[in-house]
């Protein structure tokens, strides 16, 4: 598969994970849910849900509007190796707090795995 379409897909991975965090309040009630955790960690999950919808989206941004110095530059090869290994610890961290078994769980699971092999792929071509 040619490069920019291996960075398509890594847009549209991003993108659908923006819109999935974007969600959250929705998905997961909150702040109704994290009321009876402290003010703290009320904060720091919505800040830093926030924050990863706008990585995200940047993320799926550079792979639009940039594929050719994503794959070229070593700039741009940073990127993806880090977005490659934020996806597998993602997956590692599923084993280790999130241990449910549900075909939920294991779908997204397998979503984090494929954003790491989608990031990596123009490493390794």
């Amino acid at each position: 598969m040619r490069g920019d379409a291996i960075l398509l897909l890594c847009a549209l991975h991003s993108f659908g994970f923006a819109l999935f965090h974007a969600g959250f309040w929705r998905l997961f009630g909150w702040p109704r849910t994290l009321k009876d955790t402290t003010l703290a960690n009320r904060a720091v999950i919505q800040i830093a849900n926030v924050q990863l919808i706008w990585v995200f989206a940047g993320v799926g941004a550079l792979c639009l509007l940039y594929p050719a110095e994503l794959v070229t530059t070593p700039l741009g090869r940073a990127v993806l190796a880090g977005m490659a290994i934020f996806w597998t610890v993602r997956v590692a961290g599923q084993f280790v707090w999130l241990r449910v078994n549900h075909p939920l769980v294991h779908g997204l699971t397998a979503l984090f795995a494929l954003g790491a092999a989608l990031f990596a792929w123009p490493l390794l071509a």
